[in-house]
């Protein structure tokens, strides 16, 4: 155990007791069918339960109501109906559970925070005999944008990674770009598979585009970041943003060759590969993504140095893992002008020292009392967005699903509020960990609208 950190760890509290409390507004007598069963749903009726509020934003003490509804009305269900209920804090324990009764189709449970986070309510109405169950979640946010760090950067957060920048650039990189022959889909394109060796045993590997007719100089540039999983570069993703004008680099996550087949990648996801993010390691150097994330820089290297890009106007652009990557690369390269994070992963990985749910992969092991190991934890600090993003004062856009368990909307806050420069939020109230359309859009406008604005000003 490293015994600096089990010195500052040992010092702060956890929270192991209820900091909220939830409780039931509704009448709680019961119903029953005169053979004595309890009724239930039609499979023609839809379970749900929303906030009181349409943007589900609360303050700290501020009652959370949730509505449960059962619609529509139907002449096969006899009321009242009774519905479980469940809240908690980002879907963690302690839970805390009960009945409701619906009176005319409807009921509302009511919670409140005794601090910044997020409430979620799930909902649920066991299947009849001839039904299927239903189910429904919802989230409210309490206080979002005073979520605070769990715990502070290491205080050599910076030097570690500018040495691990000047070991990755400390001679030129061997590159070999292969081009690929188009169809008449993609014929209007120049695309290349790219791949690369640099120093500290760094491979790259992806696939690069830009329209065939740009000159030099023209093109604004975005590096897109692949999510969790085990896979090679996307074609359509590469073709898709420079059909829109641009230059792109789109680098796989783990250097591995590109356009392969599927059982290429199931075996490399079953064997050297298999559970990557999940182990807990024992420094900050072993940590998978130290070397993922220096494959990105060196993919930046790559963009850069095309002739065709302008020179200034530099994206990255990521969901989940990639959301992770984006932020990171962000932070770590004064030429990015524009970071996108779809749900972003890799936030917040201390905060169980607060009482709070952890972002994805949760690889610090934490004992029956809650405790991280200290190792681990020290470790993973080196690679929490929620501390790079304290070093981004670019704009910044991010989404976050209001019911997500896999990089949980308290954690995605914790980074969000650290950024340092312009930033917006897309709050996707009704989505888990993915991103709804609505927010692809966002995001997808959200790069349309920096490109523009960098063109139309002077100083650029």
């Amino acid at each position: 155990m490293n015994n600096a950190l089990h010195t500052k760890l040992s010092s702060i509290h956890f929270l192991t007791a209820p900091w909220y409390r939830t409780v039931m507004l509704a009448l709680t007598f019961f119903a029953f069918l005169p053979q004595g069963g309890l009724v239930h749903a039609t499979e023609n009726c839809e379970l749900s339960v929303r906030t009181n509020k349409s943007d589900a934003i609360y303050t700290v003490g501020e009652p959370v109501m949730f509505i449960i509804e059962l619609s529509p009305p139907s002449n096969n269900r006899v009321e009242p109906v009774r519905v479980n209920w469940r809240t908690s804090v980002d879907g963690q324990p302690p839970f805390h559970e009960g009945e409701a009764t619906l009176l005319d189709g409807k009921a509302t449970v009511t919670g409140q925070l005794a601090q910044p986070g997020f409430l979620r309510c799930e909902v649920s109405l066991p299947a009849g005999a001839n039904d299927t169950p239903l189910k429904a979640v919802a989230g409210a946010a309490v206080s979002p944008t005073e979520i605070a760090p769990s715990l502070p950067a290491p205080d050599d957060f910076d030097d570690y990674w500018q040495a691990q920048i000047a070991l990755l650039r400390s001679k030129p990189f061997d590159l070999s770009m292969t081009p690929l022959e188009t169809t008449a889909s993609n014929s209007h394109l120049k695309i290349f598979d790219i791949q690369a060796d640099a120093p500290g045993d760094i491979h790259v590997s992806g696939y690069l585009a830009y329209p065939k007719d740009a000159t030099e100089g023209t093109l604004p540039g975005i590096l897109v970041f692949h999510g969790a999983g085990v896979g090679g570069a996307s074609l359509p993703w590469v073709e898709k943003w420079a059909s829109l004008g641009m230059i792109v680099v789109n680098v796989n996550a783990h250097g591995i060759p590109n356009g392969q087949s599927k059982e290429f990648y199931d075996k490399l996801k079953q064997g050297e590969l298999k559970d990557y993010s999940r182990k807990p390691w024992p420094n900050r150097d072993e940590v998978y993504f130290r070397k993922m994330f220096l494959r990105n820089l060196c993919a930046l290297d790559i963009l850069a140095a095309q002739p065709q890009w302008d020179g200034h106007t530099l994206i990255t652009y990521g969901t989940s893992q990639g959301g992770a990557q984006s932020l990171s690369v962000a932070a770590l390269d004064p030429r990015v002008s524009f970071a996108v994070a779809g749900v972003p992963a890799m936030c917040d990985h201390s905060g169980m020292t607060a009482g709070r749910a952890t972002g994805w992969p949760r690889s610090v092991p934490v004992d029956s009392e809650g405790h991280p190991d200290s190792d681990a934890l020290e470790a993973m600090r080196y690679y929490d967005m929620m501390n790079f993003a304290a070093r981004i004062q670019i704009p910044v856009a991010m989404t976050v699903g209001f019911i997500d368990k896999v990089c949980p909307p308290t954690s995605v806050y914790a980074a969000y509020n650290n950024l340092g420069g312009p930033k917006d939020i897309f709050n996707d109230l009704p989505t888990g960990h993915a991103n709804s359309p609505e927010a692809t859009a966002y995001m997808k406008q959200k790069v349309i609208d920096h490109i523009q604005s960098r063109q139309d000003s002077p100083t650029r």
